[in-house]
């Protein structure tokens, strides 16, 4: 099979295709035949070695998979032939992948198998942050930084899908009419506005929750922008600066900082986890949200989508189109 391997950590440009076995599926595991990867902004840290935890090289990264299932494992529920979607640590940007039988989902009759790929680390980090986390109910203000990106853009079709209204903060007019596309009832450039002020305006000082996955020197304002007793959530650090937070906010605004990481919500978290999948996979499969795939490349140009990736070029999902 092609596949893609980091031989050692570096730029996405430094990766390299090419042919290894065939994975093996042991008890509890489905091989896979990948039609789609969709890449996220951790698998440019993981391939650098700046990620929170570093998988040894060589390796072959990617994390969100969908394709059919041509070898099931002893113990698993599923049968070659099924379309499936999941996720996994690493591996996804091949012509065959192991998924874990527990991480797989089958895809809905309506749904194609770029979307299904694209649906599973973002929409399931913006779902635990926003469900859980923020505890966010219908009519209230969500701002999302970073919106037009894969985890803002999920958050902005989530919050819209519970009824909440919906700030988007980005950086490019072609960016917020593609939120106010997907919902968000107001937008913020905040590379050319006062985000605070404007967060305060437009909500009528009613921000209840802020979702950030940027980091950087848009935080500190989005946070000040929030109205009394709200929460502050922080998913990553796309921007590449992490922010120094003045602790006295948190104590006169009665605010509440709050950090999900997809990785341990599971187990720190188990019934809400449980819950939160189980809701996240109804609305998957009635339709009622759908990623927004900004761009696609051929499995030989992963490297150029990661590259897209990292310099924050992407408009909702990039995916990699494997078969």
């Amino acid at each position: 099979m092609r596949a893609v391997v980091c031989r050692a950590y570096g730029p996405p440009e430094d990766l390299v295709v090419c042919e290894l076995p065939d994975p093996v599926p042991g008890p509890g595991q489905l091989l896979l035949r990948v039609r789609a990867a969709a890449v996220n902004f951790p698998d440019v840290l993981l391939i650098a070695g700046k990620y929170q935890i570093q998988i040894p090289v060589p390796f072959t990264p990617g994390s969100e998979l969908a394709g059919e299932v041509l070898t099931a494992g002893a113990d698993t529920p599923f049968r070659p032939g099924q379309r499936v979607f999941g996720t996994t640590a690493v591996g996804a940007f091949a012509e065959r992948a192991l998924l874990d039988a527990s991480s797989a989902t089958l895809v809905p009759d309506d749904a194609d198998l770029a979307s299904a790929a694209a649906f599973g680390v973002t929409y399931r980090t913006t779902y635990h942050a926003l469900r859980s986390v923020g505890q966010v109910s219908q009519g209230d203000w969500v701002v999302v930084l970073g919106a037009a990106g894969g985890v803002g853009l999920a958050a902005v079709d989530l919050a819209v899908a519970m009824g909440a209204r919906v700030l988007a903060a980005a950086s490019s007019a072609e960016k917020l009419e593609l939120c106010a596309q997907r919902g968000a009832q107001a937008t913020v450039d905040y590379d050319r506005e006062d985000l605070k002020a404007r967060i305060r305006e437009l909500t009528d000082d009613n921000a209840r929750v802020v979702i950030d996955p940027v980091g950087g020197r848009y935080s500190e304002p989005a946070l000040r922008g929030l109205a009394r007793g709200g929460t502050f959530i922080t998913l990553g650090y796309a921007a590449g600066t992490i922010p120094a937070i003045p602790l006295n906010l948190v104590l006169l605004k009665g605010i509440a900082v709050r950090g999900m990481e997809i990785r341990t919500f599971a187990s720190d978290h188990p019934a809400d986890a449980i819950r939160d999948l189980g809701e996240l996979a109804q609305l998957f499969a009635a339709g009622t949200v759908r990623p927004h795939i900004g761009a696609r490349f051929p499995l030989a140009d992963t490297a150029a989508a990661l590259r897209y990736v990292a310099e924050r070029k992407v408009l909702g999902k990039v995916v990699i189109d494997v078969a």
